[in-house]
């Protein structure tokens, strides 16, 4: 997956249109499949919450970055969170990094 080809298709498409997008990434690439339907909820959220930010081509800083990871780190039991969906969403999450 082109992280600028998919930033491109993000600032172009209506929301839902970009969800059924990132929903297909989901369901094709094989290292996304241990994400259930309550972690893909927790990415799509995080994404909405800095979408204005990457519709600009601003994207999101690394310091933001951060402190969402930690707060997912922190809240990984009550979301029923692994370790290796942590890392699934952090990289996920990097491709819109600034």
């Amino acid at each position: 997956m082109d992280p600028k080809k998919f930033i491109d298709d993000f600032k172009n498409l209506p929301s839902d249109q970009f969800r059924r997008k990132l929903n297909e990434v989901f369901r094709t690439k094989s290292c996304y499949a241990n994400l259930d339907e309550k972690n893909k909820k927790t990415i799509f959220d995080l994404l909405d919450k800095h979408k204005d930010k990457i519709r600009s081509g601003y994207g999101i800083p690394p310091d933001t970055l951060r402190r969402e990871s930690y707060k997912l780190y922190q809240d990984r039991i009550k979301l029923g969170l692994t370790d290796e969906d942590l890392k699934d969403v952090k990289e996920i999450l990097g491709m819109f990094k600034k």
